[in-house]
C-alpha cells in the first residue's frame, strides 16, 4: 500500500508500507511495522534505548550522570516517579492552562499587528515559554529562541575532528551548548538555588546534579518538548487549512472532541516516526513465518508511522483522518506516536492540551487563511519531519 494513494498524509516519506510485521535493513538492524509487536517492544524488558544521540552521552565520564531520556532500569525508573508530578493531567489544567492560554494570545497578537506571520515561528514561541515554565528555565536572558534554534538546525553535521566539516560541527555545537548555559541554564539554576520552585530544576538541585547534568536534562527536555510541539502544531494547522469538514468539526467542538482530532492527526503523522533499542537480551519478534530472533546487542527500530497506520490495531481507512476511529488497544488515541512502556513521553498531555490551546483560537480569527504551502523535510536519524514556510494571513479588517 503506498502512501501517497488514498492517504491524508502531509509528510509523506514515500515509501510502502511493508507487508512483514518485522523486516530487517542491510546493516542488520530490525525494523518493525506492526503495532502489536511495537507495543511488546516497547512495553517489555530486554532492551535499552538506542540512538537519539546515545552513542555520544556514552562517551561522557562515569562521574556525569546521563538525561533521563538515556537511561534505563531501577534508576530510570525511580527517576520518572519522582518527576511523574509535573505532568499529570490535574496538574497540567491548574497550573499551565492559564501559562499556555496567555503565552497563545502573546503569539497571535503578532499574527493581529503584522496581518501574515510564518505559523512555525508563533508555534516556536508558544512550546518555549510553555516548556520553560515547566523546567523551570524562567530567567533566560533575551534570545533564548534564537539560542535554541542554532543548536537545533535545520541540518545537522558529523561533529569530528578528523576533518575540517567535522571540526565546524564540533566547535560549533560546543560553542551553542557553552551558550545556553550562560544565558539560560545557569541564571535559573543560581535563582533555584536561592529560592526553591516546584518544577523541574529544583528538582534536580535537590537530587544532587551538578550544572552540567541539569544543562542536559533541560536540553532534552527543551528537544522533546519544544522542538516537537512546533512541528506538530505547524502540521495540525496544515490539515485543518486543507480539509474544510475537518476544520467545522474542529471548530464546532468541545475541547474533548477538538483534542481527539488532533490525537488522530498525531496518530497519522508522529513527529517522531522512528525510536531505536539496542537488545541486551535474546528476544524474539512474532511473524507469520516463525518468530524473528534478535540477539543481544542487535538493534530493534520501531517504525512508529507504520504501526500506527496496522489496520489490525486501528481499523479501515488507517492513512485518512477519522477522529471517531475505536483504539481499543495501546496507550491512545494517538497510537504509538508519544512512544510507550518506561520511555513513553511524559509530556504528552501538555504538548496535545497546549497545540489546542494555539490553534482553538487561531482558526477563531475572522478570515484566517494559508497563504503559502508548506515545504517537508526529514529528519533521518528519528524520522521526524520539520514543517517551514507555512504562512498564514488576515484580512485587513481582522488585524484590529
Amino acid at each position: 500500500m503506498r502512501e501517497a494513494e488514498d492517504s491524508a498524509r502531509k509528510a509523506d516519506r514515500g515509501r510502502d508500507r511493508p507487508a512483514c510485521p518485522v523486516s530487517r535493513a542491510e546493516d542488520g538492524t530490525w525494523r518493525v511495522h506492526d503495532y502489536a509487536v511495537a507495543r511488546a517492544v516497547l512495553r517489555g524488558p530486554g532492551t535499552v534505548q538506542a540512538g537519539l544521540g546515545i552513542e555520544t552521552v556514552e562517551k561522557l565520564p562515569p562521574r556525569i550522570r546521563r538525561p533521563v531520556l538515556y537511561r534505563d532500569g531501577p534508576e530510570h525508573r525511580e527517576h520518572r516517579r519522582q518527576t511523574a508530578r509535573f505532568f499529570t493531567p490535574r496538574r497540567v489544567d491548574e497550573h499551565y492552562r492559564d501559562l499556555m492560554v496567555r503565552i497563545a494570545e502573546e503569539q497571535l497578537a503578532v499574527l493581529r499587528r503584522d496581518g501574515e506571520a510564518h505559523l512555525p515561528d508563533l508555534a516556536f514561541g508558544l512550546a518555549i515559554g510553555v516548556v520553560s515554565e515547566v523546567i523551570g528555565l524562567r530567567y533566560s536572558r533575551p534570545g533564548i529562541r534564537r539560542r535554541l534554534e542554532r543548536f537545533f538546525p535545520e541540518e545537522f553535521g558529523e561533529p569530528g575532528l578528523t576533518s575540517v566539516r567535522g571540526l565546524y560541527w564540533f566547535l560549533r555545537q560546543n560553542t551553542n551548548w557553552l551558550r545556553i548555559h550562560l544565558a539560560d541554564v545557569r541564571p535559573a539554576v543560581r535563582a533555584h538555588r536561592r529560592r526553591e520552585h516546584d518544577d523541574l530544576i529544583s528538582h534536580l538541585i535537590a537530587e544532587g546534579c551538578s550544572d552540567a547534568e541539569i544543562l542536559g536534562e533541560c536540553l532534552t527536555f527543551a528537544a522533546a518538548g519544544m522542538v516537537t510541539t512546533r512541528e506538530f502544531v505547524s502540521l495540525a494547522a496544515w490539515h485543518l487549512f486543507t480539509d474544510a469538514d475537518l476544520l467545522d468539526r474542529y471548530r464546532s467542538a468541545e475541547e474533548a472532541g477538538r483534542l481527539a482530532v488532533l490525537q488522530e492527526i498525531l496518530r497519522l503523522e508522529p513527529v517522531v516516526a522512528q525510536l531505536r533499542r539496542r537488545a541486551t537480551t535474546a528476544l524474539e519478534l512474532p511473524c507469520p513465518g516463525g518468530p524473528v530472533a534478535v540477539r543481544p546487542g542487535e538493534y530493534v527500530e520501531v517504525r512508529l508511522d507504520d504501526a500506527n497506520t496496522d489496520p489490525k490495531a486501528v481499523g479501515d481507512d488507517p492513512l485518512l483522518v477519522r477522529p471517531d476511529r475505536a483504539m481499543e488497544t495501546g496507550p491512545g488515541r494517538a497510537g504509538l506516536s508519544f512512544g510507550d512502556g518506561a520511555h513513553r513521553c511524559p509530556g504528552a498531555h501538555i504538548a496535545v492540551l497546549e497545540t489546542d490551546v494555539f490553534l482553538s483560537r487561531l482558526f477563531a480569527l475572522d478570515g484566517i487563511r494559508m497563504t503559502t504551502r508548506p515545504r517537508v523535510s526529514f529528519k533521518d536519524a528519528i524520522g521526524g519531519y520539520e514543517i517551514r514556510g507555512l504562512t498564514v494571513a488576515l484580512p485587513r479588517a481582522g488585524r484590529d
